[in-house]
């Protein structure tokens, strides 16, 4: 197995805590080991993938709208569809709303956009807990600010 680090989001677009929804840019790089074996010749941005970038939209949603108070972990999927190919080079732009939120889960429906087409759509289930520790959390603001995530979205109310 060969892991890289999972940053699949690039930056926050926008963020309504009111409407607990967030939008957000995802270009797909023209080169990744991933497509070197996803398809030799027709490289396509594999299913998981686009699933794991709605899981970290929807995250991203979470973590402001707790402000940074609790974290989220990816607990279920359900209604997972893929509509269309992703190539390399893509600019996607993901979307969630966060439908439940309580009794230490949340719910989210999430959805990827290529040229304003739905690409793939799920409604997703998070366990939310506290941060284990003050220097999680702190990493957790390092890596928003480091991966160009605006943090101060997580101040608006």
């Amino acid at each position: 197995m060969r892991l890289e680090q999972f940053q699949l989001i690039d930056r926050v677009v926008e963020f309504d805590a009111g409407n607990k929804s967030i939008r957000c840019d995802a270009t797909v790089p023209l080169k990744a080991s991933i497509f070197d074996g996803h398809f030799p010749g027709y490289p396509l941005m594999p299913g998981v993938l686009l699933l794991e970038s709605m899981a970290q939209t929807s995250g991203w949603a979470i973590l402001m709208t707790l402000k940074f108070e609790r974290m989220a972990f990816l607990a279920a999927v359900r209604e997972a569809k893929f509509r269309s190919f992703v190539s390399p080079g893509a600019k996607l732009e993901m979307s969630a709303k966060i439908v439940h939120e309580g009794s230490g889960f949340a719910v989210t429906e999430a959805q990827g956009k290529l040229d304003n087409k739905p690409v793939c759509d799920a409604t997703l289930m998070f366990r939310v807990i506290e941060f284990p520790n003050p220097e999680v959390r702190r990493s957790m603001l390092e890596f928003a600010a480091a991966g160009g995530l605006s943090v101060e979205f997580a101040d608006n109310d």
